[in-house]
């Protein structure tokens, strides 16, 4: 009996330590903490650490801080659980009046929530510590970087410093040249030398192979293979091909520098040279390879830019040279590292670097701007690339200018600062040019369609992408830090907090996802209802539309709905934004919600459906399609009217085909007087029975109308069985109603007028000229009465009859 007593104890208390020994192992050491952020504060306070310092510190911060982040959410699920119990028993009553029972029960969950709380606080705020520190950390660290680039130092272009520069510059490879005649004295090093001699020979003659013909033989290879025939699968093959023009020197210059340390005779200032040779031949081979393909060598190739043949080698030759430019200077500041150069000597050596880079790039730019104008074309508007294009290679000018400018007078950091993130630029520019044409290449491959590559938007989504995620790159050549960039990145990841709707990338990410999931899921389940269930039913083809919308409605609300709850977006919050937003719905857009909520009502009440021959507002035609704001109509004359929704329900609408397509038809006919009115009754409805469009029950039905002007007046009403073809009918019968008349004898009459005179006898009375004040002109004939008759106004009467006598 006592076990079973003590069982539900022993469970609370084993769950209890289990709790504790995962706190135990969230929680983190507040007491190394403490110690961590102590000596930070005092760095800070200082500031007097190096870079390198502060750069370790800031690390060992960030991951305090990251582990602090970790425990904020540390009891996320009791704490929840105990709210919900809080809430179950409702506020606290006004008056104090609460039954023990429930104080009691109150009191230790809101004293359970504190001691839940408890260490979520802690952890915010440690977390709010270590954030201050390393923003601290930061902003010491961009204002060392900021006066390190402002600081003004010897002027390059001195004639005092050029005299110990070009000294230095000759004892650094005099020295490098003892270097090696000492260690060649060892017998160890010539011992070493011998043993490694063949490896050294076969590594020199490859990589000299490699690095003088391997380039050339990969791009004749390469050109061979993109100009045989013009497909995305040559040209892809062709550039993948052209990465060997890359690859391999690079390769070679690794093999040279192996060969080198092999010989065992270079000292640590050939070391120090050797050791950047690959990564300089990489920027350099590089920049060789994008010139290559931006300007490249055949007429048959596609030219990136629109530029001539001579354009395009001057391009070539430019792009080299900045390569060359980057290939010269990484080894000339590993050199003036190691040899601990003064600043007058690092400035006077690499001041020539900085000028020739700067013609190139001026040379460079004025090949862009030269293509931005010949793709503008003359009187014709220059797109947005062509603006950007254009905009990029004047500010390259003006970069290109102002860089040698500051670095002459002082300003070397500046100046350097402002050219060679000028180079890698355009070489990024570069290779996200031939990233797109690869994006349009393979979009071709795919599709097949290369005329239809111009008007795809896949491709340009493709290469926005590009450029959203070189945009770090480009941070990091202009100067930010890769800790600036994680923690922007740390920020952003955090979200926004809107009211207290916390909202992050994932969140926003899972939304995409979530309802990207349910519209696939309401677009194949419309196919599955319009292809296989609704073809089945009853339903005619305006109820199928109807049912294949309203699901679509339904499932992208749905989908919505659910995508916003799984992203854990409030939305008692947005309940308050559209009350908000329901005064400005009100009056602003009563327009558009009238229409939408008519077309919901046609979709449900069906006056009109999808096929429907109607009349409405003057226009008649088919209903085409019924969407939430308005219904398409196509008229007769094949022209498209556009109907608001709100129109079709609060006005009058024709529908002539409603439910089925029987309709009656009425063709007027007239006879002329003195007929006989029953034969033409009968000859009448024989010609409407004898159509067979035309119902038998109930059976055509002439009217006598009426007597009128000229005729006789008769209507032949019938119902058709397919009112869409009353023209036809109505045509058919007037061609037999004619022929059968004509048989007949039978007359139709046409409208005839009876004109009655006044004074009949005026009409022979001899005309008076009437005299002139000069008498009649000299050598004129009298004029002679041609017996015509002549009738003024006076002669009719008002009403077009005679007053008196008259003939007729």
């Amino acid at each position: 009996m006592m076990q079973y007593l003590f069982r539900p104890f022993l469970a609370l208390v084993t769950l209890m330590f289990l709790a504790g020994a995962a706190l135990a192992q969230v929680l983190p050491d507040y007491e190394g903490w403490e110690d961590v952020a102590t000596r930070a504060e005092n760095a800070v306070e200082d500031a007097e650490a190096s870079d390198e310092a502060f750069g370790s510190l800031r690390a060992e911060l960030d991951e305090w801080r990251e582990e602090f982040q970790a425990a904020q959410s540390v009891n996320s699920a009791q704490i929840a659980a105990v709210e919900a119990q809080l809430e179950a028993l409702g506020p606290k009553p006004e008056d104090g009046n609460e039954a023990d029972d429930t104080a009691r029960q109150r009191s230790e969950l809101n004293t359970r929530l504190n001691e839940l709380r408890a260490p979520v606080q802690r952890a915010d705020v440690a977390y709010s510590r270590a954030d201050a520190l390393i923003l601290q950390i930061d902003r010491i660290l961009r204002a060392r970087q900021t006066d390190a680039l402002f600081e003004i130092g010897p002027s390059p272009i001195n004639p005092v410093n050029w005299p110990p520069s070009l000294a230095a510059l000759v004892e650094y490879v005099t020295r490098m040249s003892e270097d090696i005649a000492n260690n060649w004295s060892k017998e160890a090093s010539r011992v070493q030398l011998r043993q490694n001699l063949p490896a050294v020979i076969g590594l020199l003659v490859l990589a000299l192979v490699l690095v003088v013909r391997g380039r050339n033989w990969v791009e004749i290879f390469a050109l061979r293979v993109q100009t045989r025939r013009r497909t995305a699968e040559r040209w892809i093959a062709g550039l993948i091909m052209s990465l060997g023009q890359i690859i391999v020197p690079v390769v070679g210059l690794l093999l040279l520098a192996l060969a080198a340390q092999l010989t065992g005779m270079l000292g640590p200032r050939g070391e120090a040279v050797v050791q950047t040779l690959p990564g300089a031949g990489f920027a350099f081979f590089a920049a060789h390879w994008l010139g290559g393909r931006m300007f490249p060598r055949g007429d048959d190739i596609e030219a990136p830019l629109a530029v001539d043949a001579a354009g395009r080698a001057e391009g070539r030759f430019h792009a080299s040279m900045l390569g060359l430019v980057l290939f010269l200077v990484a080894p000339m500041r590993a050199v003036a590292e190691q040899a601990a150069w003064p600043p007058e000597v690092v400035n006077v050596l690499t001041f020539p670097f900085t000028v020739v880079a700067a013609l190139a790039l001026v040379r460079l730019a004025s090949l862009l701007l030269r293509h931005a104008r010949a793709d503008g074309g003359e009187g014709e508007e220059i797109d947005f690339r062509s603006r950007v294009l254009s905009l990029v290679s004047r500010l390259v000018i003006f970069l290109a200018i102002a860089g040698p400018v500051l670095a002459g007078v002082g300003y070397v950091n500046a100046g350097e600062a402002l050219v060679y993130p000028t180079i890698s630029t355009l070489m990024l520019l570069a290779l996200l040019a031939v990233l797109q044409k690869l994006v349009i290449e393979l979009y071709v491959l795919i599709t097949r369609n290369r005329e239809g590559v111009s008007e795809a938007l896949t491709p340009i989504l493709a290469g926005f992408v590009l450029v959203i995620a070189s945009l770090p790159i480009f941070a990091l050549i202009w100067g930010a830090r890769p800790n600036d960039l994680i923690e922007l990145w740390s920020r952003f990841t955090e979200g926004f907090t809107i009211g207290e709707t916390q909202i992050s990338p994932s969140d926003f990410l899972t939304f995409v996802i979530v309802f990207a999931i349910g519209y696939v899921a309401t677009r194949l389940l419309q196919s599955a209802l319009r292809t296989t269930v609704l073809p089945k039913t009853r339903l005619d083809a305006g109820g199928q539309n109807a049912v294949v919308s309203g699901t679509a409605y339904i499932g992208i609300f749905v989908a919505a709905l659910v995508a916003i709850t799984s992203a854990g977006l409030d939305l008692s919050a947005l309940a308050y934004v559209a009350g908000a937003l329901s005064v400005g719905i009100g009056f602003g857009l009563q327009n558009i919600v009238s229409n939408f909520v008519s077309g919901i009502i046609l979709l449900i009440e069906r006056p009109i459906a999808t096929g429907d021959w109607i009349e409405v507002g003057g226009q008649m035609g088919y209903v085409r399609d019924i969407s939430v704001r308005s219904t398409r109509i196509e008229t007769f004359d094949r022209t498209d009217v556009i109907v608001p929704n709100a129109d079709l329900i609060s006005g009058t609408v024709t529908n002539w085909t409603r439910g089925n397509l029987i309709g009656r038809i009425i063709v007027p006919v007239g006879v002329a007087y003195g007929v006989d009115t029953r034969r033409v009754e009968e000859i009448l409805r024989e010609v409407a029975e004898a159509q067979p469009q035309v119902m038998l029950t109930p059976p055509p039905f002439v009217l006598f109308k009426g007597f009128g002007a000229s005729s006789l007046d008769f209507e032949v009403r019938a119902i058709l069985r397919d009112v869409t073809s009353m023209l036809v009918v109505q045509t058919e019968m007037n061609h037999q109603i004619n022929q059968r008349f004509a048989e007949e004898g039978i007359e139709i009459p046409f409208a005839q007028q009876d004109i009655w005179l006044r004074n009949p006898e005026t009409l022979r009375a001899a005309p008076v000229t009437p005299p002139t004040p000069e008498g009649p002109a000299q050598g004129a004939a009298p004029k002679q009465d041609d017996g015509r008759e002549h009738i003024d106004v006076s002669d009719m009467s008002q009403s077009g009859e005679a007053d008196g006598d008259g003939d007729r």
